[in-house]
This record gives structure tokens, C-alpha cells and sequence, in this order.
């Protein structure tokens, strides 16, 4: 073995501190591991159910044809782009063209960190609005970029089931937020993790500073199959002259429960899809081919099979199952309209103070600490909301547990028979 001594590491980009790549970040603290083993999971939000079957008939049935086991064009299978042309073109009022206006991704967070890659500058600034879905901050500063937060304002002390659409968006903290280096707005509606699908009223604000001040909109789609109680899911992109400074952005692994395939994909004009696609195509040249295949089978059958309306009423009824619970412990949480998340408000659970928490939790808020003793005391794992929040906003986040429904039935009913027990700690 060679010496190491007087060896002087290579000093790694300052990028990965600014992304918070080199943090022991939530996933890595509520990890299973981590965790007593029977633990219920209802902190990350994957599936414990398979895609349906029809659709992962499709991928074994391309494993079978050897075009579909090599390279496809960096753009995306055509059958792809024709069957999310077939789906999409009314939703986006448009005729979509196959060849400069859809690009599919290797998941919706890579089409993402294309579009960085492809727009951002070094000192642009990207407008989010908290809490955000983690990965952005990463892919803004990997590519140079510079967050810049906008909080969305839960209601003042409210009690039992409040609406997502009570967190709220200020029109003048949006436009303060706004400055000569902006570059973008992100947008994710239906929203993760608040539940939150933005109304026309308030996409049309944002639209009107986007176009006042020339900014792209990348508008993060990927639950838009699953938007409940007749909620309307307005795309950003339809709205009259944002067509031109939209980049949509959707997901096969959200609609067909299938999110390990990573197969994702971009709407928008050819300004914006070309140079995404030169990044996307040095990035990850392509992506994966069989399960283009049978994502394209399954967005070509999902009409005939009513395949989002019969999803989206069996994800209702797996949020029912919780909220029903939360109804009953009393604890105020928002009732979600779109994605599959509950934010529980948790502030009155109390646990010992001198609870032994891992270092990892004491160093962060309340909510981190909460989560702990509940996923150690009554055995179902949460996440805490601070961690999709600057630090100067975290406070707002530390009320809140995230619960991801987007589990079985029988998982879900277990879940609330444990949670249950929560009441004994409830101020």
C-alpha cells in the first residue's frame, strides 16, 4: 500500500457546500436504518405498491425487442414524444410539436438541472418559493446560480382540517424578491410538500411579473395526475403570452407510480428545449430506453382505462385514511388538493427534554426532534418540514411533520393504529 503521509487532499468545488450537498440532510437522519426496524415509512415519498400492471407488461415486453435496448435519441423514443403529444396537446391547448417542443428527461429532476445548466449564468438568481422541494437548491447552485426564497404563509393559528390554499403567496414579497439579476421563477404545483395547487389568480400574478420582468417560469407538473375534489390544475404555460417563458415539467414515475424508472419530461418552445437538450444530452446523452417504452404504453392506454381518474379517487381514499386519523388526535394539518403529502401540525406534541436524540437532531429545530420521538416512540417516520426552508424561514417550517400517503391501504391503516398513541403526548 502506497504511504499517504504528507499527502494534501485535492480540495473539492465550494459548490457542493452552497448546494447543501455535504450536509447530513433529512434523508440520511430518517434513513430505515437509522430507525427501529418495523418502523412504519411514511416519510419518503415512494410507493410500496407496483406500477400497474399493464404498464410494467410493457417494460418486459421492450426488453424483448433490441431496439429498445440501446441508445435512444437524446430527445426522447419517438412513441414517447407522440403519446405525451396524444395526452398533453389539449391540457396545454396546444399542437404540440414532436421534434422541438417535448424532450424527454431521465426523471423530472434531471429535465430540471438541464434547464439550469442550459439558462443560468454565474450570479443568476432563481425566485422559489418555500417550502421547496430540495433538490432545486443543489441543481441552482451547482450551475451557479443563487436562490433567492419566497415563504408561502400558513394560516395564523389554525385549527383541525385548513385548506392548502390557506398557505398563501404575498404579491409584494414576490416582487421585493425580484431583482436585475433574475433569471427564473420556479412554480411546482400541485406542490411538494405543501399540497398546495395554486389558483389561476395567484399563477396570473406570478405570470405578470414574469413577463414585466422577462424571466423564465419552470413550472414543476409532476403530481398534475393527482389533483382531488375537483380542484382545478391550471397550467402556467396556458395562460395568454406565457406559452413563450414556460418550461413544464412532468413525470412518468408520479403518474404511474413507477418513481425508480426516472423517466421524466419537458414541454416548452424551441428556444428553451434546444439548448436544454444540447445539456441534457452531455449530462446523460439519453435516457432509458425500454422504460420510455412502456411509459409511452402507458400514457396511450391511460384514456381508455380512465387509468388517472381510477388513481387519483383510490389516492383520495388513502388520504382520507390519514386525515381521518389527524381528525381525531385533534392536531390541525392541511388537507391536501394535489401530490400525496400531509402537513402536520406539530407543535403541541410534547416529548422529555432530556429525550436522548441523536447528535444529528439536536443540531437542528423542533420539528427534526418531534419527528425523532415519533417515529421512535409510536413507530411511524415523518419528515420535518424545516429542512425545505432557508434558515432565516425555518422557523415557519418547524410547526410542521410531512406524511406521504402514497402507500397501501393495510400500510396506511397500520400507520394510524400506531398513531393513535400519539394522544398521550398532546398538550
Amino acid at each position: 500500500m502506497a504511504s499517504t503521509q504528507g499527502f494534501n487532499p485535492v480540495r473539492f468545488s465550494d459548490r457542493l457546500k452552497h448546494g447543501r450537498a455535504l450536509a447530513e440532510d433529512v434523508w440520511s437522519i430518517y434513513n430505515a436504518a437509522n430507525l427501529p426496524a418495523d418502523c412504519i415509512n411514511l416519510g419518503q415519498g415512494y410507493m410500496n405498491f407496483a406500477p400497474p400492471q399493464w404498464v410494467t407488461n410493457a417494460a418486459k415486453e421492450a426488453l424483448g425487442v433490441v431496439a429498445a435496448n440501446h441508445y435512444s435519441h437524446p430527445k426522447g423514443r419517438m412513441r414517447l414524444r407522440q403519446a405525451l403529444k396524444k395526452v398533453y396537446d389539449p391540457q396545454l391547448e396546444r399542437d404540440l410539436d414532436v421534434e422541438k417542443e417535448i424532450l424527454v428527461t431521465s426523471g423530472a429532476n434531471e429535465g430540471q438541472y438541464a434547464v439550469f445548466t442550459a439558462f443560468l449564468e454565474p450570479g443568476d438568481e432563481v425566485v422559489m418559493f418555500e417550502p421547496f422541494f430540495d433538490q432545486y437548491l443543489a441543481s441552482i447552485t451547482f450551475n451557479g446560480g443563487i436562490p433567492v426564497y419566497v415563504p408561502l404563509h400558513p394560516p395564523a393559528d389554525a385549527t383541525g382540517k385548513f385548506s392548502n390554499n390557506e398557505w398563501k403567496i404575498n404579491p409584494d414579497e414576490l416582487r421585493s424578491a425580484i431583482t436585475p439579476r433574475t433569471k427564473m421563477i420556479i412554480v411546482n404545483t400541485p406542490h411538494n410538500p405543501v399540497g398546495k395547487v395554486f389558483t389561476r389568480a395567484e399563477l396570473e400574478i406570478i405570470a405578470a411579473l414574469a413577463k414585466e420582468h422577462n424571466l423564465l417560469v419552470m413550472s414543476d407538473e409532476v403530481y398534475d395526475t393527482l389533483v382531488f375534489d375537483g380542484k382545478e390544475h391550471v397550467r402556467i404555460a396556458t395562460l395568454p403570452g406565457m406559452w413563450d417563458r414556460t418550461v413544464t415539467v412532468g413525470s412518468a414515475g408520479k403518474s404511474f407510480a413507477a418513481t425508480g424508472w426516472r423517466v421524466g419530461w419537458l414541454f416548452g418552445p424551441e428556444y428553451i428545449t434546444r439548448p436544454t437538450l444540447a445539456a441534457t444530452t452531455r449530462i446523460v446523452f439519453c435516457s432509458n430506453s425500454p422504460l420510455q417504452e412502456a411509459a409511452a404504453a402507458g400514457l396511450e392506454q391511460v384514456q381508455e382505462r380512465k387509468f388517472f381518474q381510477i388513481q387519483t379517487a383510490q389516492y383520495a381514499e388513502r388520504r382520507n385514511v390519514l386525515t381521518k386519523c389527524f381528525d381525531s388526535l385533534g392536531l390541525p394539518y392541511t388537507n391536501p388538493e394535489g401530490s400525496y403529502f400531509i402537513l402536520l401540525d406539530i407543535s403541541r406534541v410534547k416529548f422529555p427534554e432530556d429525550y436522548s436524540f441523536p447528535e444529528s437532531v439536536l443540531e437542528r429545530g423542533r420539528d427534526f426532534k418531534a419527528c425523532w420521538f415519533i417515529a421512535i416512540e409510536i413507530g411511524v417516520s415523518s419528515i420535518p418540514v424545516s429542512e425545505f426552508y432557508c434558515l432565516e424561514h425555518a422557523n415557519i417550517g418547524e410547526v410542521y411533520a410531512r406524511f406521504a400517503f402514497c402507500k397501501d391501504l393495510d400500510t396506511l391503516r397500520h400507520a394510524t393504529e400506531r398513531l393513535e398513541k400519539l394522544r398521550q403526548y398532546i398538550a
